[in-house]
């Protein structure tokens, strides 16, 4: 499936330091058309350096992105489903939280059109969206019947410890300042409650095989993870990695059926999956 992105246009940018482990010093490891990805030296991070003003990154998830969004919606369900699925959701969390009186909370950060919230409300979560995409949100709200927040997640100004699960599926990946984003969903979790995260894995077969031509090295997406690197950011802000998964093997079209479900199937067991699949569960302060 073709990933969003939109050009950049003309604008001012920003040279970062490390947004994991906060190293300045970096190597230059793929300049494309119009950004450039640099490795930190430090930790080995990729990520978009300079980097765009938040402000124009907010404004590429406009009417074209509402489109793709609506085109794809019941494919990117089955994602999230099998990404859950995939750390246990189905078969230990969710029998879990639903032990008290009170329904469990489930808040999906970048939630689109609603879709994942409209089939947990189903499941009988409570359920919170928060999406930049206005056009999305609206309608979520209007035909998914489910509860968005539009705009970004710390402007949402949730309650402290009010979510059993916060989820953000290929989120993490366009912020830049990822460790905000993780602080904040430490906030709104309750004690050993469960941050999901689904983002695509720059220690896959198709990173290293494609290198500046993988279809996730596009200008829309600040910081590209590995395994061990979003690991590295999700202890410093407290949480502690209970399981993880990848999948994807051979890019769709550059092999015969047959020989790329053999390669997926491979790349899952070995971890060498395109996109990763963690779940970290919130230390008790």
């Amino acid at each position: 499936m073709k990933t969003f992105s939109k050009t950049p246009r003309e604008n001012t940018s920003l040279r970062i330091s490390c947004p994991v482990c906060g190293d300045v010093p970096f190597n230059c490891a793929w300049k494309l058309e119009g950004f450039a990805f640099s490795r930190c030296t430090g930790c080995s991070l990729l990520y978009q350096n300079p980097q765009p003003l938040q402000s124009d990154l907010i404004e590429r998830y406009d009417e074209e992105y509402f489109e793709y969004e609506i085109e794809n919606q019941e494919s990117f369900l089955q994602l999230n489903l099998l990404g859950l699925k995939d750390v246990g959701f189905f078969d230990d969390i969710q029998q879990k939280v639903f032990t008290g009186q009170t329904r469990p909370r489930f808040l999906d950060v970048g939630c689109a059109t609603g879709r994942l919230l409209e089939y947990l409300q189903q499941q009988g979560w409570e359920e919170q969206g928060v999406e930049v995409c206005e056009p999305a949100a609206d309608y979520g709200r209007r035909v998914r019947g489910v509860s968005i927040f539009s705009g970004e997640l710390e402007k949402a100004l949730l309650p402290d410890a009010s979510f059993e699960i916060v989820h953000a599926s290929h989120v993490i990946e366009h912020l830049q300042s990822p460790g905000d984003f993780i602080s904040e969903a430490y906030r709104l979790l309750k004690p050993e409650g469960h941050l999901i995260l689904i983002t695509p894995n720059s220690d896959g077969f198709q990173a290293k095989l494609m290198r500046s031509s993988w279809r996730s090295a596009i200008a829309d997406h600040m910081v590209l993870f590995s395994r061990k690197t979003l690991t590295l950011l999700l202890e410093k802000y407290g949480f502690y990695v209970e399981q993880s998964a990848t999948w994807g093997g051979i890019p769709q079209g550059m092999a015969p059926a047959v020989i790329k479900k053999c390669a997926d199937r491979i790349a899952k067991q070995c971890g060498w999956g395109d996109v990763m699949v963690l779940r970290a569960r919130k230390k008790r302060g």
